[in-house]
This record gives structure tokens, sequence and C-alpha cells, in this order.
């Protein structure tokens, strides 16, 4: 089964929406057979990778309020982090463009490691105050979870991904993804926030049990399979998956 998260790497709640999601996920009997796949979503498309402006400076811009405001503001997401066991430096945080990230997260996806450096990245940018819209750190970053710098850099360099990204884009918007992080399961069932470790459990079990329907065998003189409440005799065991 897949889960496909849309999210953006300087998102708050996408790095405490992902720990929470990781906590459901971890209590569910079948995550060994879950496919997590990470989608691409900007928030700030036209954000400057080297703007160099402080979170606080683009949230009072953005909202009309005083850099105290601002800060006051973030005092609560710092603690919800922390509750999943994340810790958010505001102070040191710059805002930036992320366009360069999500195609290197294509590229690490290429190379069996985009689990790891979509981890990377969060803590790059709310735990160690990093610009993941620099090439050369993106770079370093994709070194330090085991990708080749060089190559990585080479792909920085190029437009290689670019058509990668805007697609899952378009495809979240046509999906009426306005905002994130969002999850979506088996292109049936979507959560959109930074729900509680239950609600993904929850929906990870609805999402399973509609794709794996409970199997029942009857004994009798007929070999009978039962599922979803309906049965039949068969002259062996038959399965019923819709």
């Amino acid at each position: 089964m897949k889960v496909e998260i849309w999210s953006d790497y300087v998102c708050p709640f996408c790095y405490i929406g992902k720990r929470r999601f990781e906590l459901g996920l971890s209590k569910f009997e079948h995550n060994d057979k879950i496919e997590v796949v990470y989608r691409s979503f900007e928030l700030d498309p036209g954000a400057d990778a080297e703007s160099g402006k402080s979170t606080y400076e683009m949230l009072s811009k953005k909202y009309g309020m005083t850099i105290e405001q601002a800060k006051a503001n973030t005092v609560n997401v710092a603690q919800q982090a922390a509750e999943v066991g994340l810790t958010f430096n505001f102070d040191g945080q710059v805002e930036t463009n992320t366009f360069d990230s999500h195609r290197l997260m294509h590229f690490a996806a290429s190379q069996g490691k985009d689990k790891e450096l979509s981890e990377r990245l969060f803590k790059a940018h709310f735990t160690d105050n990093d610009n993941v819209g620099n090439r050369e750190k993106l770079a370093q970053l994709a070194a330090e979870v085991g990708l080749d710098a060089e190559a990585a850099a080479k792909v920085l360099a190029s437009d290689v991904y670019a058509e990668a990204v805007r697609g899952e884009e378009n495809e979240g918007s046509t999906l009426g993804i306005r905002g994130v992080p969002y999850y979506v399961f088996d292109r049936k069932y979507a959560v959109s926030g930074a729900q509680a470790p239950e609600t993904f459990l929850s929906t990870l079990k609805k999402a399973w049990d509609e794709k794996h329907p409970t199997l029942i065998q009857v004994d009798g003189d007929d070999d009978v399979s039962c599922a979803d409440g309906v049965c039949a005799p068969d002259a062996g065991r038959s399965q019923r998956t819709e």
C-alpha cells in the first residue's frame, strides 16, 4: 500500500506531521508493507534562495504583524515540535527557495536515499539553521546521507528533475491540495495537516482493510470462503477482493 506525502522543507508542520505520521506507522501491524513516497510542494515558489531574511521577518510581512508578535507565534510551534522529539531553532532560521531541495529529493529517490534525505533536509532547516536552498549546502547534505556529493552537485547545477518537481506540484493542485502537509493513502483516503498519530494509524487501518478484506474459512460439507460478509461455495478456496 502506498502513502504519498506532499510537503515542503521550510514548513514546520510538515516536519511535525512527518514525525507524528511515523509514530502512527510504527504502531501499524503491516508497516513493513507500506511504501512512503515524498511529493513536491513549494510554500513560496518565488522565494529568493539567498534572501538572508529571517523566519520572523517573513512572518511579519506575510501576516502583517510585528517581529515580536512573530516570535511569540513560533513558541507554540516549537513546543509542539518538542512533544515529538524535535528541536526547532527559529532564532537562526533563514527563508529560502526549496525548488532545488525537491529536485535533489528526486535524485535521492533514484538512489534509494529519499527517506534519509527528507529527514536531513528538515533537520537542516529547523534545527541546524542551514540554508536548504543553497546548492553547495545541499550537495553537502546529500553526502551526509550517503549520496555522491559530486553527482549531487551536477544535478543541482543542471535542470534535471525540474519537470518531475513541477509535475508533482501540478498533480497536487489537481487533487485539490492547497496546503501542506497532505497525506494520500492509496489514492482513496486523505489526511490534511499534522494530525495526531492515532489519526494516521486509523486511516492506515481503514485503507489497508479495504485493500485486504478479511478471509474466513467456514467448515462444512462445502469448502466456503467468506469475505466482507459474502460466502460462496467452491470446489476449492476462493478469495473475494472487491
